[in-house]
């Protein structure tokens, strides 16, 4: 898969020293993952989980760190590119406000 803005998950884990480990993990499954649906993507992350939010849109959300921080992203699996959209701590994501900007 191609990921678009790896940069910006390098500055999540700059910003959160503790979920580094997880991030670097989760771009190096996904740089080689060749998902075509959630099923796929669940077969390399078994916590993903897909979120539609206000806009009608359907994203793909991972726990990273075990259950301290969601990687929100937008998957599109016809073009093999998963899209960056967002870093939260659990209580951010469990806010739901995220869900009104996306």
């Amino acid at each position: 898969m191609r990921i678009i803005k790896v940069l910006r998950v390098h500055e999540y884990g700059q910003r959160h020293a503790q979920a580094r480990p997880s991030l670097d993990r989760w771009l190096a499954l996904t740089r080689f993952a060749e998902w075509a649906s959630l099923a796929d993507v669940r077969c390399t992350f078994g916590h993903a989980d897909q979120v539609t939010v206000d806009s009608g849109r359907t994203l793909v959300v991972f726990n990273i760190k075990g259950n301290d921080f969601r990687l929100v992203t937008a998957i599109h699996y016809n073009r093999s590119k998963v899209f960056v959209l967002r870093f939260l701590t659990h209580a951010q994501y469990s806010r739901d406000d995220w869900k009104d900007t996306l």
